[in-house]
């Protein structure tokens, strides 16, 4: 009598970090509405021409301040213009500025914390400094006067940039000047887990293999400091956004004929009484949005630490 050929044992397929992480993110239903939330104001600002119902910029010389109506549905402002119409154009460049200014902080606040924390000593000591150095300056204050002088300054040189890019001329200068004061946060967090990292058995491994100080940093660091990164960007776009709507509001950020949200409220600043609804749609526009990527952020930062419980 032959023996029965053993069973095979069953086979365990496990899951990747990553796929752990989104299937506790997909639990979190506050997180989840402000995701479905965010790709609703990027579809709008993606399809602004098709879904606009006017000309953004026309204006109606017999329509100041009409009420909402069917045919114009938050109303029109102070030179006759849509403000539907002007909602959905400023979503293109308040989130243009909200994902620019992330991306380069994200960008610049990893190369600054990955050389601090890898490298320490001296080079810890510099770039730490440096850092709050810039966190101890007035951001807002530095904002306004920047901004003002490249708006006032007529050099050959700001004067060609301005000509050479019309109207998003003083798209790219927010940018920029957000970008300068946006990035200390992430590089202090990065600085930390590098700092965690680098110690740890399989960077020793690696080193033991021979791989040099940029492949591990590249290879072996950048990917492990992604979580904390994701969430902080999306808690970077809802502050750049907050931000340039107060220097708009302020008459130091982004200049008409471009439509933002905040130089929306700006423009609505001396009537906000007597027409109450011109600096409400605007106003709740950003409020949605700022908290949607902060609530974001958290259900992220949630999603990828293994010690919360969802």
């Amino acid at each position: 009598m032959t023996a029965a050929p053993l069973a095979a044992p069953p086979r365990v397929v496990g899951r990747s970090a990553w796929a752990v992480a989104m299937r506790r993110f997909r639990r979190h239903k506050l997180a989840m509405t402000c995701l479905v939330i965010i790709v609703l104001l990027v579809m709008m600002a993606v399809f602004a021409p098709f879904i606009s119902p006017h000309d953004p910029n026309a204006q109606d010389l017999t329509g100041f301040y009409a009420v909402p109506s069917p045919q114009f549905l938050f109303g029109k402002d102070d030179l006759g213009r849509d403000i539907l119409s002007r909602i959905i154009w400023g979503s293109r460049i308040s989130l243009l500025v909200g994902f620019s200014v992330a991306a380069i902080g994200i960008l610049i606040g990893i190369f600054m914390g990955v050389l601090a924390g890898f490298y320490g000593g001296r080079t810890d000591a510099l770039i730490s400094r440096f850092i709050e150095l810039m966190l101890s300056l007035p951001t807002l204050p530095l904002l306004l006067v920047i901004s003002g002088l490249l708006a006032a300054t007529d050099s050959p040189a700001i004067t060609a940039f301005r000509t050479a890019l019309g109207a998003g001329a003083s798209v790219v200068i927010v940018v920029a000047v957000l970008s300068l004061f946006g990035w200390m946060g992430t590089a202090r967090l990065v600085r930390g887990e590098t700092l965690r990292l680098r110690n740890l058995e399989y960077m020793d491994a690696a080193r033991a293999l021979g791989a040099r100080n940029a492949r591990l940093m590249l290879r072996h660091l950048v990917p492990n400091l992604l979580p904390i990164v994701i969430v902080q960007a999306t808690l970077d776009v809802g502050g750049a956004i907050l931000t340039e709507a107060a220097l708009s509001f302020l008459g130091f950020g982004i200049q008409p004929p471009v439509s933002t949200w905040g130089n929306m409220l700006s423009n609505a600043q001396e009537v906000v009484l007597q027409y109450p609804w011109i600096p409400f749609f605007p106003g709740l526009m950003i409020l949605i949005t700022v908290l949607s990527f902060n609530f974001l952020g958290d259900g992220l930062r949630d999603a990828l630490d293994p010690r919360s419980r969802l």
